[in-house]
């Protein structure tokens, strides 16, 4: 399965929006409002949980500095990869596109589509807001 939001302008350079995705406890200022739990695990890894929902562990795959950020789960029980992909559209501006990648059979699929494209569109919406 595949999702990934429309671009987000941001007000703030490639460099500096690289940086602020890269330092993990910034996701904090991203999460929906159904938040239910943050908690940075490591320099590598965030825990965060939406009420209602399982905790997930995310934690950086790759990372290629000022264009891509990738976060996987750390679990092997629902493997996916939640990538910003961040382009420049001038010195103080960039683009940010977050795509999400999962391999799930077509019951989960179903069950996960709508709250996972909820989830990503509303952290595209926030870092708008940066």
């Amino acid at each position: 399965m595949f999702i990934e939001t429309p671009k987000v302008e941001v007000s703030k350079s490639k460099e500096e929006t690289y940086n602020f995705l890269n330092e993990l406890s910034n996701f904090e200022q991203l999460m929906p409002e159904n938040i239910d739990k943050f908690e940075v695990l490591s320099e590598i890894r965030f825990l965060f949980a939406l009420k209602g929902m399982p905790e997930i562990v995310l934690e950086k795959k790759e990372q290629n500095p000022f264009k891509k950020l990738v976060l996987g789960a750390a679990s092997e029980k629902l493997p996916f990869t939640l990538t910003a992909d961040i382009s420049e559209m001038g010195a103080d501006k960039s683009e940010v596109t977050l795509s999400f990648s999962g391999e799930f059979n077509a019951m989960m699929a179903m069950m996960v589509k709508t709250p996972i494209t909820n989830f990503i569109n509303t952290l595209s919406k926030n870092l708008g807001k940066l």
